[in-house]
């Protein structure tokens, strides 16, 4: 994506979590972020804008995505060479995706969850990133599935219901 380019609607958004107010710091002034390759959904790598979801560590600020930004680049090297003052972490000599990013920014409204959640990714894209009010309403498949949702939310179903109703219907997790 180009500098200064608004992302096309359905540009491919990437939820990654800020595991500490220091990683939102190395975002904001250091403008990039650590993934761990084997971690990250094969349809997300290379995402052009990268969100961020804060836990619990964020205090008042916890479960809710407040800033966004734009990937610049995305590289593959070892944690140790972004982390140089953590030789002894377990996963020193891992590959982690180094995403360069442009300016933190802030999102219209905060994101929150509804609820507590653990979070890994959430792959989504720009234009549900900057209308949905909540965490939950992020997630989304298929034309065909999106369709299904769009139709169950304007009857007040919650995702998290049917799922459930689902579950106790069909069994499973």
């Amino acid at each position: 994506m180009s500098e200064g380019a608004a992302p096309g609607p359905y540009a491919t958004v990437l939820v990654a979590v800020l595991k500490s107010p220091r990683d939102l710091e190395i975002a904001r002034d250091e403008h990039w972020y650590r993934i761990p390759v084997k971690r990250l959904p094969t349809r997300a790598v290379g995402a052009p804008i990268l969100a961020f979801y804060q836990p619990a560590a964020f205090g008042d600020e916890r479960w809710a995505i407040r800033y966004y930004a734009l990937a610049e680049r995305w590289a593959e090297v070892r944690r140790l060479d972004l982390l140089p003052g953590e030789p002894d972490h377990p996963r020193a000599q891992e590959p982690y995706y180094q995403v360069c990013l442009g300016p933190l920014q802030s999102l219209p409204h905060p994101i929150e969850s509804r609820r507590w959640r653990r979070i890994t990714f959430i792959v989504t894209h720009w234009q549900r990133l900057r209308e949905v009010e909540a965490v939950e309403d992020l997630l989304h498949g298929s034309a065909l599935e999106e369709s299904l949702w769009q139709a169950m939310r304007r009857l007040g179903y919650l995702a998290e219901k049917v799922l459930r109703e689902a579950q106790g219907r069909f069994g499973g997790q």
